[in-house]
């Protein structure tokens, strides 16, 4: 089995892959030139299972492993950016930290309609002094009368907006808490703010240059109020529990770029088979044989990254440095692809209604979001040991090497990874 996948993945690959194919493909263009999210096809990308597909049984879910649900983002992704990104965030950001970290009750409120696709879940952590540093963050929650009134505004909130979004989970600054060496940080939680609360308003969506189909708000927080128990986690582990949550997304995040490199390589290949020049097949030139076998490599490479950490995180073993590492390469393949594809098009290459011309536009977001570039080498770093990363301030004192010594943290660092900065 190529990969080490099992039978079962070869058939759910074959599944997504012909749905992808034969209903996500054609609509597409149509789609992004509305810039709009086909709510008909999420609910089909509900009805195949996708969003319940790493779920447990008892909330909904599929009970798959995180392959099956990393196989189904990489394929939607093959042909539409914007969609595959929707179904990452669903899961990722919507459902997952729910799974992590809610209580009984919440999972069971909330869990069954993320999982069938019925709802849509959304994560706001960003905002406009604070994108990979959380430490920023000015929205507050106060516990007032058994319930949390929050104030503040979040940006780049994927999922935040669409008509079956349900909830959304919000990083808010509680109070403040003492260190060990007596100085004090933002304590920083995660409380669940359900669609429509009174207060909650939803800005117009971003006049984004790529990913245009994908629900993407700015959020203002006005004297919110939810009841105390909607606290998710442990009061003052939001950040960390958030960085949890964030690597086990980075893996599907992967499995996304992969896909546009996938994608981009097939549109390529294609072109190149059919299209004559100076009376003979393009990809008679040598150039281009040689770009699409750089392409093919990197795919290839791509996918074994991704794979490698969902395997990890499947067997509970640390990941953190694979799901870096996983992300940093498939970016970089699926925008060299991108831009490898869009030369080969030539000048059709510049046309959106080309699916490799979508992928060239989309492509730049895939090394900001889920954590820059940059981001990713300092988490990478740090896991080798390295003191120097030149990335943010020193993590606490339990995560950084010995020979680095002390230095001061903005917030609660209690895994040694920044968030990610767009999404």
């Amino acid at each position: 089995m190529p990969y080490g996948f099992t039978a079962e993945h070869l058939a759910l690959i074959e599944k997504v892959r012909t749905f992808a194919d034969e209903v996500v493909r054609p609509a597409a263009y149509d789609y992004d030139r509305k810039r709009e999210l086909p709510m008909q096809i999420v609910a089909q990308l509900g009805e195949l299972g996708l969003f319940g597909l790493p779920l447990p049984t008892e909330y909904g879910g599929a009970g798959k492993d995180y392959t099956s649900f990393c196989l189904a983002v990489e394929q939607i992704s093959r042909v539409d950016q914007s969609l595959g990104v929707t179904l990452e965030a669903g899961v990722g950001l919507g459902a997952v930290p729910i799974l992590r970290f809610g209580t009984e009750e919440q999972r069971r409120t909330w869990l069954p309609d993320l999982a069938a696709g019925r709802a849509l879940g959304a994560f706001g952590l960003t905002e406009a002094g604070s994108g990979s540093d959380a430490g920023g963050t000015a929205t507050t929650a106060e516990l007032v009368d058994g319930h949390w009134v929050i104030n503040g505004s979040k940006q780049f909130i994927t999922n935040s907006g669409t008509p079956i979004t349900s909830v959304i989970t919000i990083t808010a600054v509680t109070g403040q808490t003492t260190r060990p060496d007596g100085t004090t940080a933002p304590e920083l939680s995660a409380i669940l703010v359900p669609a429509g609360t009174p207060g909650l308003q939803v800005g117009p969506a971003y006049d984004k240059i790529g990913w245009h189909t994908s629900d993407t708000h700015p959020l203002t927080l006005t004297d919110v109020r939810v009841p105390e128990a909607n606290l998710l986690g442990e009061r003052g582990r939001g950040y960390a529990n958030f960085l949890t949550a964030l690597d086990e997304g980075r893996v599907a995040f992967a499995a996304l770029c992969t896909g546009a490199a996938q994608g981009c390589l097939e549109e390529a290949l294609g072109h190149a088979k059919e299209r004559q020049v100076f009376g003979r097949p393009l990809e008679a030139n040598q150039h281009v044989a040689f770009t699409l076998a750089q392409m093919a490599t990197r795919v290839h490479t791509a996918r074994l990254a991704w794979v490698e950490a969902a395997r990890l995180l499947q067997a509970g073993q640390r990941f953190k440095q694979q799901a870096s590492m996983a992300k940093l390469v498939c970016s970089q393949a699926a925008a060299a692809n991108a831009r490898d594809a869009s030369q080969i098009f030539g000048g059709y290459g510049f046309l959106a209604e080309n699916v490799a011309a979508r992928h060239y536009r989309d492509a730049k977001v895939l090394e900001v979001g889920e954590g820059t570039t940059e981001v990713q080498l300092g988490v990478i770093a740090r896991e080798l040991g390295l003191c120097g990363t030149g990335f943010g301030p020193t993590p606490p004192a339990a995560s950084v090497p010995d020979h680095c010594g002390a230095a001061p943290a903005v917030g609660e660092r209690t895994e040694p990874a920044p968030l990610r900065a767009v999404r």
